[in-house]
């Protein structure tokens, strides 16, 4: 049967959107979603987006990693889910929506979706680098050079070590290019390579960086373009966090897909 998708990205960060409002999608079905996440093969993406309906919110997304898997939260891809349903019209310039941490509030203005995260209420610190949950769990570690670095070899070692093999762990590394700029590259577990950016990664890195003096807001460069991160420091952790970044149709279409059986 046909299957009709959007394809949208956000810095770089592109997904495979649905809409599954009718429910017809076989959410169950891994194998589809990685094929369809395949680049040489399939659509291509770094991940699977659904958006349905909730009754409680304006639609809940249901994000997929590119392995298959049913995934964690996903800001660039939050970002994309916004954006989304504006387009099919679900929305205006403000959503309320479910995602797998729980609630999000975003805003449209522009060309910039202003997607407010959950709070962070701890940052564990292991010997120079950090550890912490933005709606999916992150390793932090500033380095010089991160350009010249080898993302993926070094952030497979850390994401497959003793600690972190079962779980897993997105892995970023984090270049400081003065005050309130940063830049950052991501190992991201189920994809388990580098991706252009990281939207739940790129938080955590600049709360790290508020950690160690960075002022709100924060400016963050990826490979895959330019985002902002605003926060207010709480306690041990961060409130009020807003992740805020384009987010852009890139194509459509409908494919043939074999339907489990």
């Amino acid at each position: 049967m046909p299957l009709s998708f959007y394809k949208y990205q956000g810095t770089g960060n592109d997904f495979v959107m649905i809409d599954n409002r009718k429910l017809t999608f076989p959410a169950d079905d891994e194998q589809l979603v990685k094929s369809l996440c395949n680049r040489r093969t399939g659509i291509g993406a770094d991940g699977l987006i659904l958006l349905q309906d909730h009754p409680d919110y304006d639609f809940e997304m249901v994000y997929f990693n590119a392995d298959g898997r049913l995934g964690s939260m996903c800001g660039n891809g939050a970002r994309c889910t916004v954006r989304f349903a504006k387009q099919l019209g679900v929305i205006e310039d403000v959503a309320y929506f479910l995602a797998a941490d729980g609630e999000h509030q975003a805003n449209i203005e522009r060309n910039q979706i202003q997607l407010k995260m959950g709070d962070v209420t701890s940052v564990e610190q292991i010997g120079e680098d950090y550890y912490l949950n933005t709606g999916s769990p992150h390793y932090v570690r500033f380095v010089d050079e991160v350009q010249e670095l080898d993302v993926y070899a070094e952030g497979r070692a850390v994401r497959y070590n003793g600690r972190f093999k079962a779980e897993g762990t997105n892995v970023n590394f984090v270049e400081r290019l003065s005050d309130n700029d940063i830049y950052v590259r991501t190992y991201e577990r189920g994809v388990e390579d580098e991706t252009l950016s990281c939207g739940t990664g790129v938080t955590a890195c600049a709360l790290v960086a508020g950690l160690e003096g960075a002022q709100s807001p924060v400016s963050v460069k990826t490979p895959g373009g330019n985002l902002q991160v605003t926060f207010e420091r709480h306690g041990a952790g961060f409130r009020y966090i807003y992740l805020i970044g384009p987010a852009k149709l890139v194509f459509s279409g409908t494919m043939p897909i074999q339907e489990k059986v």
